[in-house]
């Protein structure tokens, strides 16, 4: 792994979310450093998800969320599950030209664009992919294109949400293979929510367990071997 740089891209502190009267994240503090992949773990309703939406905006809450871009400030989202209206006739090449030209799909696709496509596809293991209807897809190849479309271009700061939900073993290290060359190429930092304790292993730096209303954060080979987390050696959801 890169060595991770000391500044941090994010910082959060004293984050409480609060819906419908309901406390879904309490007193939450944590600093994702500069180049770091930041992994959050823990059970479900600790309000993994609930940080990574206040970050992007989704969510009202108290405390303070800063953002210290070094170049773009562009942030990249997977989100944990993304509802397609499966009657709609928008293929994959279509779903991943809506934001890399300036005319509407209806009329076509760009042939420079539907190059980049079709190397975005290839990246993520889904080549010959852009004919498919975006409604088609199984669970794993709607995640992967949406992890096509969050890191081109290439974000400073990517959020991801249990991106390897649906994936099988192959198409999950792919995904490593993606983040780990986005990092050594380009200094992405990763905040993600991940369930995947072998996963976080291997490409993690850092990891911060939500759980009982409170965060704590440190090494991941550290974090996972205290018997304070115990509780995650079965995995969590």
């Amino acid at each position: 792994m890169n060595p991770v740089q000391a500044a941090p891209v994010l910082e959060i502190r004293n984050l409480s979310v609060r819906r419908d009267g309901h406390l879904l994240v309490s007193d939450v503090s944590l600093d994702v450093m500069a180049g770091s992949i930041h992994i959050l773990v823990g059970p479900n309703g600790a309000g993994k998800t609930t940080v990574l939406s206040a970050v992007l905006g989704l969510a009202e809450f108290t405390g303070s969320i800063r953002i210290h871009p070094r170049q773009s400030g562009r942030i990249g989202y997977v989100p944990q599950r993304f509802v397609v209206d499966r009657t709609m006739p928008l293929t994959v090449a279509d779903f991943l030209a809506l934001s890399r030209q300036s005319r509407p799909v209806c009329f076509g696709v760009a042939s420079a664009t539907r190059h980049r496509v079709a190397e975005l596809l290839v990246r993520v293991g889904l080549a010959g992919f852009e004919s498919r209807q975006l409604g088609a897809l199984s669970g794993g190849e709607l995640q992967r294109t949406l992890f096509a479309n969050a890191v081109d271009p290439v974000p400073e700061l990517l959020l991801l949400d249990e991106p390897e939900s649906g994936l099988d073993e192959i198409a999950v290290g792919q995904l490593e293979e993606v983040l780990l060359e986005l990092r050594q190429a380009s200094g992405v930092t990763v905040l993600m929510v991940s369930h995947d304790l072998d996963l976080a292993r291997r490409i993690g730096d850092r990891v911060t367990i939500l759980d009982n209303g409170g965060a704590r954060t440190g090494p991941l080979d550290q974090m996972l071997a205290d018997n304070l987390t115990g509780s995650l050696k079965g995995g969590w959801a």
